[in-house]
């Protein structure tokens, strides 16, 4: 805080986790070394994980009683049902005026991320998703850093580029203001994901803002995350369930906003459906030129990658089994 006259809290930070021992305290000290002229709480969910993250979400607790307001749970909820942990948990006990979202194994990398997005939320009442660059940790045998940069420079973002885009926003550079989540549509709480119904809340009633700086890190491959799990058991049916519960929530978006970004909506669920055909290699989607839209979207080396294992495919494992030791 860099003044305590104000004691309306403008900020809640939306925090779930489970089994992320190993990197829970970083997160929550990003979030703790944040400079402000406002007051902000930190909401964090635990999922009744079993490896002691609940232990140090309480030691934070305890030490910062003014800040952290836990909630731990004894029965794993997302294993009952529940998708959308924030919505169900979280969001009712927001007081905060905005909501930043980050989950308990990623982190903020700037002292000033709230701030920024406040201010521009204050002064801008329309927008109604502030957004950001994103540094990614790669995680396995050596870990390796990207950047997630949706757009070249700071930018507004019209709704139809929100809901129909080549390139995902990071959960942990998303702020938004409370009151979108004050009652959630059907297409958030059947959504499999929790980013992409708030994005389309947001694109329905306002616009969105990038600021190009990193001002968070997103990690990729933790051990137990969404996407990690999900590439577990028969991968294909996974994929083909993820598409067809998406689809349904493009649907019932393009139902609640009476058919005024349809094409958008329409486009964002073919895109999903192609991604889930270059995730399983479904050489005959992928390359199909009803799809070229999507094709030319893909990075040039994941094109290049394409074309290789599709015109030579006993050399593309032979390769991959001598450079990763995958039959994959």
């Amino acid at each position: 805080m860099r003044d305590g006259s104000n004691s309306e809290i403008m900020a809640s930070i939306n925090c779930v986790t489970y089994n992320h021992s190993a990197f829970i305290r970083q997160a929550l000290d990003s979030f703790l070394m944040q400079k402000t002229d406002f007051e902000y709480e930190i909401l964090v969910h635990d999922d009744a994980s079993t490896d002691g993250t609940g232990d140090i979400i309480r030691e934070y607790a305890e030490k910062y009683p003014d800040k952290i307001r836990p909630l731990i749970q004894t029965e794993n909820q997302y294993s009952q049902g529940i998708d959308n942990i924030s919505g169900a948990f979280n969001f009712p006990r927001a007081r905060g005026k905005y909501i930043f979202m980050c989950d308990g194994d990623d982190y903020f990398d700037s002292p000033d991320k709230l701030q920024k997005q406040v201010d521009y939320m204050e002064s801008h009442p329309d927008c109604t998703l502030c957004i950001h660059s994103a540094k990614i940790q790669l995680m396995g045998k050596a870990v390796t850093e990207r950047q997630m940069r949706p757009y070249r420079k700071t930018t507004v973002i019209k709704p139809e580029e929100i809901i129909d885009k080549a390139s995902g926003y990071a959960m942990s550079s998303m702020a938004f203001p409370a009151r979108l989540v004050k009652e959630l549509p059907d297409y958030y709480t059947d959504c499999p994901v929790g980013d992409t119904p708030l994005q389309l809340m947001a694109a329905a009633n306002g616009y969105g803002y990038y600021i190009d700086e990193p001002m968070s890190v997103y990690r990729v491959g933790v051990s137990g995350s969404w996407t990690a799990e999900g590439k577990k058991g028969n991968y294909a049916k996974k994929q083909q369930a993820y598409y067809e519960r998406m689809k349904i929530v493009y649907e019932e978006f393009d139902k609640a906003t009476g058919g005024r970004y349809k094409a958008a909506a329409m486009s964002a669920s073919n895109r999903t459906y192609y991604q889930t055909k270059v995730n399983t290699r479904d050489f005959k989607e992928i390359l199909n030129p009803l799809y070229q839209r999507y094709y030319k979207e893909l990075t040039p080396l994941t094109r290049f990658f394409i074309q290789f294992q599709y015109r030579t495919p006993g050399i593309y494992h032979l390769l991959r089994r001598l450079v990763t030791g995958s039959n994959d």
